[in-house]
């Protein structure tokens, strides 16, 4: 019996253009996504060091290019949050069926972005939906890493075999189901979180 749900948030329940921030670095001056820059990347969304750390990283690969347009291109990622998923959202919230939990490869700037141009209220709104919204970057580790899913277990003492896992990405929900961990592998162009209940009863 699922008692527990932890869900992702990019394309899970916000929609991302995964190849937006690629295509502004390239308008911006960069031919091509590099090791080092990736690195660089996934250390930021890891937390391994602060904002400001992260855009003097960053500046030298992007000469004469201002911050506040880097920072445009490395949300650009962002789009928009469907009121039918917060929505639904709220509803499961409500019912005290299940614990939720958020748990999302992310970082500071673009955690800033959503709130902003979700508003606050808005946000908040998602937000308190989940007992516990756990961050990579605040985290200090990332998905598909198996410490994440064994620490968000442990932490709040769930048992894998009565907990739900959703997320886009499929290395990440098999990271997740080799721990026991039911999984569902949402494809965001055929699925819609909404659709949940009926994955559930599979479940």
């Amino acid at each position: 019996m699922i008692k527990n749900i932890i869900f992702d948030f990019g394309d899970v329940f916000i929609n991302l253009d995964k190849e937006a921030t690629t295509r502004e670095l390239n308008r911006l001056g960069l031919s091509e996504l590099n090791p080092e820059l990736m690195e660089l990347f996934l250390a930021y969304e890891r937390g391994s060091f602060s904002t400001d750390s992260f855009i003097t990283k960053v500046s030298p690969f992007f000469p004469n290019i201002p911050t506040v347009e880097l920072m445009s291109a490395w949300n650009a990622i962002l789009l928009d949050f469907p009121e039918h998923r917060l929505a639904y959202l709220e509803s499961l919230a409500n019912s005290s069926s299940y614990r939720l939990f958020l748990l999302s490869n992310t970082n500071s700037l673009h955690m800033n972005h959503v709130a902003k141009t979700m508003g606050e209220s808005r946000f908040n709104r998602f937000i308190n939906c989940f007992e516990s919204v756990c961050l990579s970057h605040e985290m200090k580790m990332r998905k598909p890493e198996p410490e994440i899913f064994q620490t968000v277990l442990e932490q709040f003492e769930l048992n894998p075999e009565e907990t739900f896992f959703i997320d886009d990405n499929l290395e990440n929900t098999q990271a997740a189901a080799s721990l026991g961990i039911r999984v569902w592998h949402l494809i965001p162009e055929q699925e819609d979180i909404v659709t949940l209940s009926k994955k559930l009863s599979d479940a």
